[in-house]
């Protein structure tokens, strides 16, 4: 898909209301930003993103991780932004519908109770917002790709490194995040540069790998209720024909 598509026109119209975007990467790793920027260009943001190279942190790799997401975050704040968009080099992106898209952000820049807006990620619960693209979530993991207001990004790049890693930061700092719905990011299967992952990787894939979880996760928490009513059905049906 080249950058001319309209389909990429329409979406690159939609990313020009975000006022910074950034994409971190190791700055050895030219696979995956080559990757990244094949994914970017496919929905209309090629021409919008900058790379922060970083420089494989000596002896902690969540340090390095939640350094790199501070020092976007940063570089937004010394532009002036008052939303920052930050991905992570994994991110692989599904069907993007426009008009969800833009509701998402409309969503995002006009609530004050809306300081970040997750694209994709894992979260313990959901609830309706009153518009049909957007979720609240009790946000649990993945920062691949969020979108944060310069209110809460100002307080997450003053954090000091005190060994938590950035999503934990991100849950801590958080409490009332939102979420696109249905997800538009993924955290792609290529291996993480991060060692300490490397077993969660592994049963990652066994379940399907991150895309598969994410949609599974979501969908779970749109229709718990639902879903739990008819296991309990189930059940009881079961029940039943075991008493007869």
């Amino acid at each position: 898909m080249t950058t001319n598509h309209p389909y990429n026109k329409s979406l690159g119209e939609i990313w020009d209301f975000i006022d910074r975007t950034y994409c971190i990467s190791l700055a050895e790793r030219t696979d995956r930003q080559a990757s990244a920027k094949a994914q970017f260009e496919s929905v209309g943001l090629g021409d919008k993103m900058v790379f922060h190279l970083a420089q494989r942190h000596p002896a902690d790799c969540e340090q390095g991780i939640f350094q790199s997401h501070q020092a976007c975050l940063k570089m937004g704040l010394d532009a002036g932004a008052r939303h920052i968009l930050v991905f992570e080099d994994d991110v692989v992106f599904g069907a993007v519908d426009a008009h969800r898209l833009r509701q998402g952000i409309a969503f995002f820049k006009d609530r004050s109770d809306c300081q970040i807006l997750f694209l994709g990620c894992l979260a313990g619960r959901s609830w309706t917002t009153g518009a049909p693209g957007v979720r609240r979530v009790r946000y649990s993991c993945l920062a691949h790709a969020y979108l944060v207001k310069a209110s809460l990004a100002r307080r997450l790049a003053e954090e000091p490194w005190r060994g938590i890693p950035w999503d934990i930061l991100l849950k801590k700092n958080a409490p009332n995040a939102f979420a696109l719905y249905p997800s538009i990011a993924f955290q792609s299967n290529s291996p993480s540069d991060n060692h300490r992952h490397r077993t969660l990787e592994t049963v990652r894939r066994f379940f399907g790998g991150l895309r598969v979880i994410q949609v599974v996760n979501e969908r779970y928490n749109r229709f718990r209720y639902a879903i739990i009513a008819a296991h309990l059905l189930l059940a009881g049906a079961v029940l039943l024909w075991l008493l007869r």
